[in-house]
C-alpha cells in the first residue's frame, strides 16, 4: 500500500494554508501551491504567525517553529507537485473551476498520486471524471480551523479503491487528525446536519418563535456550545451558510433556504448578537425552540442513519470533535429516548409535510466505542472514542471485554494489539461516573464498575496470546493500569504517562498498585503514584516502564502484520533512578514531606522538589496507595479501601476541581 510523506496542498487561502501547516506539523514535507506568489506569501505569513501564538501559549519552541515552516515550499508552479504522493485541493467553491485544476494536475502526476478535494459541497464521484485514474481520488473534508480542528471527513467515490481510501486513512492519522468515513452525499455527514441547523434558527427568527438572543442562548445549552448558530454564522461569514444551505435543498421542502438569511446575505451586515446570554427566556419559550431546533437537527441525522452516509458513532464524533458540541446528536437522541424523539421529529416533519425517517429507533443509535480489526494472525483492539480522550466508563469497559474476548478465542490469533485512536491511549477512567455515584451515594456502582474492570484486565494479563501496548499518546490513570497488563509495551515519542490519582483525591483502583510494582519495583512505583510525575516515552523505557519507543507509522506496520513486534526488554537503571527506586523503598511519604527521611544518593534540592510535589496530593489516598504498595497482595485488593477512599470528601474535591488548585484536608 502506498505510503504518503510528501502532499501538496493547492489554494494558500484561509483553509488551504491551515491543510498545509498541519501537515508540515507533523513532520510532512509539503508544497503550497497557488496561483500568485503573493498568495503563497500571505499563506506563509498566516502561518507563522499562528505558530508564533504557539510560542507565546509555550506550544511550540521557536526552533520548532522554524522546522515546521521549513517543511513547507511554496510554489506557483504545478509542475513542482509532480513527485507529491498525495494532493490536497483547497481552493474555491467552483466545481467547474475544481475539475480543471483536476484536468491539469492528471497530466502531471504519477500514475499512483493520490488526489483529494476538500469539497464541502460537490459530488466526490462527479468531480473524479475528470481524472484518468478515478480510483486514486478520494474526498478529505477538513474543519476550521484544519491547523488545530481534528475532525476530517474522509469521502470515497463510487470507483476510489480501497488501498487509497485505506492509505489517506493511514495517513490523517498521522497527520493528527481524526477521521470518520461519509458516504458521497451532498454535505457528507456534519454539514448535512450542521448546515440546516444554521439555516433552521433564521427560520424560527423569520416566524417570531424567537430572537436572536434567545436562540442563541437555548442552542448555547441544549449542545453545550459557547456560540450560537447566529453567533457562528457572524464567526465564519453569514454568506457561507447561504451557499451551504443552497447545495442542500434537494433533499426536501425543510431544506429550503431561509428568506431571512437571503435578506441578511443581501444586507451585507452580520446578526445582532445583543442580549445574547443575558436574556429572561420563559419555559414555554425554551420548549418551542427546543422542539424546533431539535426536531430539525434529528429529523436531519434520522435520515443520515436511514441513508448509511455514516455510522451513529461517526455522526456524533463530527459533532462533538469537528463542531465542538458537547452533547452530539446520537447524545441527544438516547437522552432523550426513543418516544421523545420520535415526537419532536414527527412534529418537524408535519411543519414541512416531509415524511418521518424510518430509522428513529434506540438500536440505531448504538456507538462503537471499542474495535477490532484482523489482519493474519495479528488482531488489532482500538479505544476509539477520541473525543473523550478514550476515557473508561462502563460502556467501553464492556465493549473492550468483549471484543477482546473474540480475539482471544480465536484460534488462528497469535498477537493482540491494543492502541487507542485520537491523542491517547486512554487517559484515564471518566471521572464524571465517579463523581455522578459520589453525589448519589452510590459508591456500590463505584466497585463494581471497578472490580468488573479488574476482571477485565485480568483476562487481558493472563491471556495465552502475546499482547502488545502500543501507546498512541497519553496513558494516564487507568490507561496505564491497562496498558500494564500487556506482555510487551511500545510507545511513541509523544506518548506521556502518568498516574494523576492521588492529586485528585483518589488512588489506583485497577491494578495500578500491583502491576507498576511488579514492572518497575516497589520504591519507582511508589514515586511515580505519589508524586503523579509524567513521564516521556524515553524516560518510561529508561525505568522498564515500556520496551521500546517507535515511530507513529510503525504502528500500521505491526497492525498489518508487515513488522513482527518487538520483545519485551530488561533495561539497566541508571545510577540516579536506582537512587530515586531507594529513596521511596526506605521512606514513607510522611517522612519525606516532613522532612524526616534516610537519604541515600539523592541531593538535597530535588528531595525538596518532591516533598513539595507530595505535599498537594490527598493524604488519604497517598496513605493507601504506599499501603497497598508495600502489602502487594494483588490488583484485587484495591478494592478493600475503595468505599473508605470515595467517601472522603478530599476525593469529592478532587474529582470536582480537575484542572484547578485545591488544598486537601486530609478528610
Amino acid at each position: 500500500m502506498k505510503k504518503i510523506n510528501t502532499v501538496g496542498v493547492v489554494g494558500a487561502g484561509t483553509m488551504g494554508a491551515a491543510i498545509a501547516q498541519k501537515f508540515a506539523q507533523e513532520g510532512f514535507t509539503v508544497y503550497l501551491n497557488d496561483r500568485e506568489q503573493q498568495y503563497i506569501d500571505k499563506g506563509i505569513s498566516g502561518i507563522r504567525s499562528i505558530l508564533e501564538e504557539g510560542v507565546e501559549r509555550k506550544i511550540f519552541t521557536q526552533e520548532k517553529v522554524e522546522n515546521i515552516l521549513n517543511n513547507i515550499k511554496g510554489t506557483v508552479n504545478q509542475h513542482d507537485l509532480k513527485n507529491c504522493d498525495l494532493i490536497v485541493e483547497a481552493i474555491f467553491e467552483d466545481f467547474n473551476v475544481k475539475c480543471e485544476l483536476f484536468k491539469t494536475l492528471d497530466k502531471i502526476v504519477s500514475a499512483d498520486t493520490i488526489l483529494a478535494t476538500n469539497t464541502s459541497s460537490f459530488s466526490v464521484t462527479e468531480m473524479a471524471a475528470s481524472v484518468s485514474h478515478p480510483e486514486r481520488f478520494v474526498g478529505l473534508h477538513y474543519f476550521y480551523h484544519a491547523a488545530k480542528n481534528r475532525l476530517v471527513e474522509i469521502i470515497p467515490g463510487e470507483k476510489t479503491s480501497p488501498e487509497t481510501t485505506k492509505a489517506v486513512y493511514e495517513f490523517s492519522v498521522l497527520s493528527g487528525k481524526d477521521p470518520i468515513y461519509t458516504a458521497d452525499a451532498y454535505g457528507f455527514a456534519v454539514n448535512r446536519f450542521f448546515v440546516p441547523w444554521l439555516n433552521e434558527s433564521c427560520k424560527m427568527l423569520e416566524e417570531g418563535i424567537g430572537t436572536i438572543a434567545e436562540i442563541d442562548t437555548i442552542c448555547m445549552k441544549t449542545f453545550g456550545i459557547g456560540m450560537g448558530p447566529f453567533a457562528l454564522m457572524n464567526a465564519t461569514g453569514v454568506p457561507i451558510a447561504l451557499h451551504a444551505q443552497k447545495t442542500l435543498e434537494h433533499f426536501g421542502p425543510s431544506y429550503k433556504v431561509a428568506k431571512k438569511l437571503e435578506e441578511q446575505v443581501a444586507s451585507k451586515q452580520n446578526w445582532d448578537l445583543s442580549g445574547t446570554g443575558e436574556v429572561v427566556i420563559s419555559p414555554e419559550k425554551e420548549k418551542a425552540v427546543n422542539d424546533r431546533i431539535l426536531g430539525c437537527t434529528l429529523f436531519v441525522c434520522s435520515q443520515i442513519l436511514d441513508e448509511k452516509v455514516c455510522t451513529a458513532t461517526d455522526l456524533n464524533r463530527g459533532a462533538k470533535i469537528g463542531l465542538r458540541w458537547r452533547f452530539g446528536p446520537i447524545d441527544l437522541m438516547n437522552k432523550y429516548g426513543e418516544t421523545e424523539v420520535k415526537r419532536i421529529v414527527n412534529q418537524f416533519a408535519k411543519i414541512y409535510n416531509e415524511p418521518v425517517p424510518n430509522g428513529i429507533k434506540a438500536d440505531h443509535w448504538k456507538m462503537e466505542f471499542v474495535t477490532l480489526g484482523i489482519n493474519g494472525s495479528v488482531a488489532t483492539i482500538t479505544m476509539n472514542r477520541p473525543e473523550d480522550m478514550n476515557a473508561l466508563n462502563e460502556e467501553v469497559m464492556g465493549q473492550l471485554d468483549c471484543k477482546f474476548s473474540q480475539a482471544d478465542a480465536m484460534p488462528n490469533i497469535k498477537t493482540i494489539i491494543l492502541t487507542g485512536s485520537g491523542k491517547a491511549f486512554v487517559a484515564g477512567a471518566d471521572i464524571k461516573f465517579f463523581v455522578k455515584n459520589m453525589k448519589a451515594s452510590s459508591l456500590n456502582n463505584i466497585v463494581t464498575f471497578t472490580k468488573y474492570g479488574q476482571d477485565v484486565l485480568e483476562k487481558i494479563d493472563k491471556s495465552s496470546k502475546k499482547v502488545v501496548g502500543i501507546l498512541n499518546g497519553l496513558a494516564l490513570g487507568g490507561g496505564m493500569e491497562l496498558a500494564l497488563c500487556c506482555d510487551v509495551l511500545l510507545a511513541v515519542p509523544k506518548t506521556k504517562i502518568a498516574f494523576p490519582e492521588t492529586g485528585i483525591g483518589i488512588y489506583p483502583g485497577l491494578g495500578g498498585t500491583q502491576r507498576t510494582a511488579l514492572r518497575i519495583g516497589k520504591g519507582l512505583a511508589k514515586y511515580l503514584v505519589l508524586t503523579g510525575q509524567m513521564l516521556d516515552a524515553k524516560t518510561a523505557k529508561e525505568i522498564g516502564l515500556i520496551d521500546e519507543v517507535i515511530q507513529p507509522s510503525d504502528i500500521f506496520d505491526y497492525i498489518s502484520g508487515a513488522t513482527l513486534t518487538p520483545t519485551k526488554s530488561t533495561p539497566k537503571l541508571s545510577a540516579n533512578w536506582k537512587a530515586i527506586a531507594d529513596f521511596y523503598e526506605k521512606n514513607s511519604f510522611k517522612s519525606i514531606i516532613n522532612g524526616k527521611y534516610k537519604n541515600g544518593d539523592i541531593d538535597k534540592e530535588s528531595i525538596e522538589k518532591m516533598a513539595k510535589t507530595m505535599s498537594f496530593k490527598a493524604p488519604i489516598a497517598m496513605k493507601f496507595a504506599e499501603e497497598l504498595i508495600d502489602a502487594a497482595k494483588g490488583p484485587s485488593s484495591e478494592l478493600d479501601k475503595l468505599v473508605d477512599i470515595f467517601s472522603t470528601k478530599d476525593a469529592m474535591l478532587g474529582l470536582t476541581s480537575i484542572g484547578k488548585k485545591v488544598e486537601y484536608k486530609g478528610e
